[in-house]
């Protein structure tokens, strides 16, 4: 990888990530197109680290409280029994517990599967009808829901289900904050809900799973068919700047929009990969697979 690839892999990272689009299948299939290879799915997890560098910028205020609120629940500011040190008396000391209760799903499958997640689940068949049918899904969720609920009403059966919608994501095509999204307007949230909520979801598990491919992958980086470590660090910087500013323009954008265009795009990207594929302009497992 040279130095325009990596910047064109940073600002497609940046560009994505937190649209309902899926970032991974986007770096999937523009790493094939411009370098002739599957960056890999190291590369992906670590440059999501820019990405969610950007949420705790953007969200470091909420996270502050959210983390102080925690933690005085714990050591019984608010009452020693186990209901108080659960939050009952703080919003923010639960939205704590749930976040990390809906952290678990990812955290367990993505240990249990990595080794499919880095191989065929980045075969472009499957992200082709990921896009597609998750797509329908979403346009499905935006029409049905009610949109009624804000954060507050969080409890532990939403936050396991939205769990376990955010390890879909696991799945290139499928979206991390798509998945989220999804459930959440299912479960009857605001769109503006579901997506802040999506954000600050993905932190622990986006985060997790960044630094642990980065130490892990650390004395392969540079190696023959992967992206060298100053190329890798330099998308995940220009992640960082894009993301930020996409973070300020979607959560405005969904208080008054409907997700409908991000499924128009989900549907029409599908069908360019499969006709790329088709004329094998692009390969389902990589150049010579």
């Amino acid at each position: 990888m040279n130095w325009w690839e990596a910047v064109v892999l940073g600002l497609v990272q940046g560009l994505t990530e937190f649209l309902p689009i899926s970032s991974s299948a986007h770096l999937r299939i523009v790493g094939e197109l411009i370098g002739n290879a599957d960056p890999g799915a190291a590369f992906t997890a670590i440059t999501q680290i820019g990405t969610e560098t950007a949420v705790l910028l953007y969200f470091r205020r909420d996270i502050v409280r959210i983390c102080v609120a925690w933690w005085q629940a714990l050591v019984g500011r608010h009452g020693t029994d186990r209901r108080s040190r659960f939050g009952a008396h703080d919003p923010d000391a639960r939205m704590a517990w749930w976040i990390a209760l809906g952290s678990v799903p990812i955290v367990v499958l993505g240990l249990a599967f990595e080794s499919v997640i880095t191989s065929s689940f980045r075969n472009l068949y499957l992200i082709a009808l990921t896009l597609a049918v998750f797509g329908l899904i979403l346009g499905w969720a935006d029409r049905i829901g009610a949109k009624k609920e804000s954060l507050g009403h969080l409890g532990p059966r939403d936050a396991v289900l939205l769990g376990f919608a955010q390890a879909m994501a696991l799945i290139p095509g499928v979206s991390r904050s798509g998945g989220t999204i999804t459930v959440g307007l299912l479960l009857g949230y605001t769109r503006e809900a579901a997506a802040r909520y999506s954000f600050l979801l993905a932190i622990p598990a986006v985060l997790g799973s960044g630094v642990q491919q980065l130490v892990t992958s650390l004395d392969l980086l540079g190696t023959e068919g992967t992206p060298s470590l100053a190329m890798t660090a330099l998308a995940t910087v220009i992640a960082f700047g894009v993301g930020y500013a996409v973070i300020i323009g979607f959560l405005k954008l969904v208080t008054t929009r409907s997700y409908q265009p991000f499924v128009v795009y989900r549907l029409g990207l599908s069908v360019v990969v499969v006709v790329l594929l088709l004329t094998g302009v692009l390969h389902p497992l990589g150049t010579g697979a």
